[in-house]
């Protein structure tokens, strides 16, 4: 993996790079003369992402937006039915569900990890709940104990929004295998990358013949190819949800540097965190909590600033010195659409919090060691009256 120094140069929050033979792989697909989806790295990634995550099924999609769609509709979600789902997470989580006519009920995170708090998880099951979206924020797993003896007790299904955390674990069990749905990202932005991309995993396996369905618009092709049937038609709804085997081909060189990626993450992770905490502590910023019984992805690192001021301050002082940090999600509770289902200010406490507080510094998989010491210089640099 090579790692350029841009040492002088504006240090990007994200920047994607290739880690393996990607663009071989793009090659040998191309002259292949097939490539379109499902055909051979759409298999070898499944294939891989199976035996790495330990799910009964992995298909590969064409975001996560998408796997969440597949999700809602393999649950047979519809009007008058309610999906309890974070308020601090992307919009796609809750888009999934509203689309098949789902009303979304914002559930408020954890002042520690920003995962959804199973403290108020009972509360808000009615007999309308169809669902009970966990996202694993930051790679960091949720608690999920908790919320599956819940859900269970109230016959809930569960789906993982695991779009941070793949190869995170929670008591030793990898992310994305506890609910009987759960979804992969594979954006630019992600450990692993595609450009665009995503994967559903089929835990149940009551799911898996119709979430093949579904992914290929309804029709029983899969069967067909497999000599299950004499030919194929439609028998259900869906759409088109599979990936070019142009983008699996890249995506399969990512899967097989998996270690290699996670350890150089580690490395900009630890950096950071050694060289921060102890400064935060002192300024009275907050650094990421990981509980000790959840391996991290090791997919961002953050700061909770004291207040929004102070947030936008710290942001524009980094941009001033060349270095791009971030905030992230606003609660979606507050937003234009949220509160046409009834959000207010005041119902998720930690997430307007976080929507106010949190900062992400530049964080990928080529980012120079020279390039981490620059920006730690310069967060530590902050004094909090600029």
């Amino acid at each position: 993996m090579a790692t350029p120094a841009t040492t002088g140069q504006q240090i990007p929050f994200n920047r994607s790079s290739t880690v393996g033979k990607e663009l071989q792989n793009i090659a040998e697909s191309l002259l292949g003369g097939q490539i379109a989806g499902d055909q051979a790295f759409t298999r070898r990634c499944q294939a891989l992402l199976e035996q790495l995550t330990g799910t009964r099924q992995a298909l590969l999609t064409t975001s996560c937006t998408h796997a969440l769609e597949m999700s809602a509709l393999l649950l047979n979600v519809g009007p008058g039915d309610e999906v309890i789902l974070p308020s601090f997470t992307f919009v796609s989580t809750a888009n999934a569900f509203v689309l098949r006519g789902a009303k979304p009920v914002f559930i408020d995170v954890r002042p520690d990890t920003f995962n959804l708090d199973e403290k108020h998880l009972e509360r808000l099951i009615t007999e309308r709940t169809k669902a009970v979206v966990p996202v694993h924020y930051a790679g960091v797993g949720c608690e999920m104990d908790a919320i599956l003896a819940i859900c269970r007790k109230r016959g809930v299904a569960v789906v993982e929004d695991n779009a941070h955390g793949l190869f995170g674990r929670y008591r030793g069990q990898p992310l994305g295998t506890f609910g009987q749905l759960a979804t992969q990202s594979f954006h630019e932005t992600k450990n692993l990358t595609c450009g665009e991309g995503g994967a559903l995993l089929i835990n149940d396996p009551a799911y898996a013949e119709r979430g093949e369905v579904l992914r290929e618009k309804g029709t029983n092709r899969a069967q067909f190819f497999r000599g299950q049937v004499a030919k194929y038609t439609w028998v259900d709804v869906g759409s088109s949800y599979v990936m070019s085997d142009v983008l699996a081909a890249f995506l399969y060189g990512q899967l097989e540097q998996w270690e290699r990626v996670q350890a150089k993450r580690k490395q900009v992770w630890e950096y950071y965190h050694m060289h921060l905490a102890d400064w935060a502590a002192t300024a009275g910023i907050r650094t990421p909590v990981v509980p000790k019984h959840c391996d991290q992805a090791y997919h961002m690192y953050y700061l909770v600033m004291p207040n929004l001021d102070s947030r936008q301050a710290f942001i524009k002082h980094l941009k001033d010195r060349g270095i791009l940090a971030v905030f992230h999600y606003q609660p979606l509770h507050l937003s234009v659409m949220g509160r046409k289902y009834g959000g207010k200010e005041g119902d998720c406490p930690v997430s307007e919090m976080a929507g106010d507080c949190l900062v992400r510094l530049p964080f990928f998989n080529d980012l120079a060691l020279a390039d981490q010491a620059r920006v730690v210089r310069e967060v530590r640099a902050w004094g909090g009256n600029q």
